[in-house]
């Protein structure tokens, strides 16, 4: 069997976990926005921004073992490689520039998720998981980005968390947009969950 593989209901499992160790209240308290870059720091993981790639393809990575990394300096125009810690979350700079649409907090959950699910497969590879610019990529994630898209989703919407909101609506006439904002996620991926739970 394919050692990164987990079952749905495990990654589940995982996630309400790690949520759980972090803060209760956001599995039992008023639905709310998972402080994702607090609950990386949780876990013991520093995030660093950087330039990842020139064609901005990468939008993070997961460094499990201090290791020199390729990164592009956009003043030098040049790759150069750089020290990064063990247990650091690259963050490519450019999202710093588009906090408000979920694409950052994605972007850390999946690598989160990465960390919490693979690092025994990528232990003393000395490679580190990378997550892909959808926009830039054609080519289909593996089944291990696929892994690491659905326990960061899992992270970031707490199941039980979203229906209560959901539920909780005054008017259901656009509850991607209104939820969206309420738990600081991208549209796509509010708009994935709903259908997926069968609410719009």
């Amino acid at each position: 069997m394919d050692q990164t593989y987990r079952s749905v209901a495990a990654l589940n499992v995982i996630a309400r976990n790690t949520l759980n160790s972090f803060n209760p209240a956001l599995l039992y308290g008023p639905p709310s926005a998972v402080p994702i870059e607090k609950l990386a720091a949780h876990l013991g993981l520093g995030i660093e921004y950087q330039c990842i790639r020139k064609n901005g393809i990468i939008l993070g990575e997961m460094v499990y073992e201090t290791s020199f990394v390729p990164v592009y300096f956009t003043d030098l125009k040049y790759y150069d490689l750089i020290t990064i810690d063990g247990k650091t979350i690259i963050l490519d700079e450019s999202l710093l520039l588009c906090r408000t649409d979920g694409r950052l907090r994605f972007t850390c959950a999946h690598e989160i998720a990465h960390w919490l699910i693979h690092r025994e497969f990528y232990a003393r590879t000395g490679q580190a998981a990378a997550f892909g610019n959808p926009m830039k990529s054609s080519e289909e994630n593996p089944a291990v980005e696929r892994q690491a898209n659905m326990l960061g989703t899992m992270l970031l919407l707490p199941t039980a968390q979203v229906k209560r909101a959901y539920y909780a609506l005054p008017n259901r006439s656009a509850p991607v947009m209104t939820l969206k904002n309420h738990f600081d996620v991208s549209i796509d991926v509010m708009d994935i969950f709903l259908k997926e739970h069968n609410l719009i």
